[in-house]
């Protein structure tokens, strides 16, 4: 099952050219990530400041089909799909009511932040894949 967030295009996510600037279209799909963590039970502040967990994305793109322009409502879906024990990702669907307007990629992988090697995901993020996958 998809997991859904709205959001409001605002003039501070646009470039000169009045169209919704590259690297925040990621920012938009780091906001739905982080709302579906909420939804999921994970509290975010423990999530964040884990000293023994991290899950950083470790790859991201965006493909970029039509403008966003200040004031658009959007709607990001995505899905998440599990590979193995440490690692995910989550397949973003940016659209307005109507059409397809981007779609984006982010890739996870669980690690130990100290040594900085990889390490099974934790219960409670297993659970979230589940919720969205």
């Amino acid at each position: 099952m998809p997991f859904t967030y709205t959001r409001t295009i605002r003039f501070q996510d646009t470039d000169a050219a009045g169209v919704v600037y590259f690297a925040n279209v990621l920012a938009m799909c780091h906001e739905a990530y982080e709302e579906s963590l909420g939804c999921g039970g994970i509290h975010l502040k423990s999530f964040f400041s884990n000293p023994s967990v991290a899950i950083p994305i470790v790859h991201a793109s965006v493909d970029f089909l039509r403008p966003m322009f200040c004031g658009d409502q959007i709607i990001i879906h995505f899905m998440t799909k599990h590979f193995n024990i440490n690692t995910f990702e989550i397949n973003y669907q940016i659209e307005d009511a109507e059409e397809l307007l981007a779609k984006a990629l982010t890739k996870h992988v669980c690690i130990d932040p100290l040594g900085r090697t990889r390490k099974e995901l934790p219960a409670e993020i297993i659970h979230w894949l589940d919720m969205w996958g």
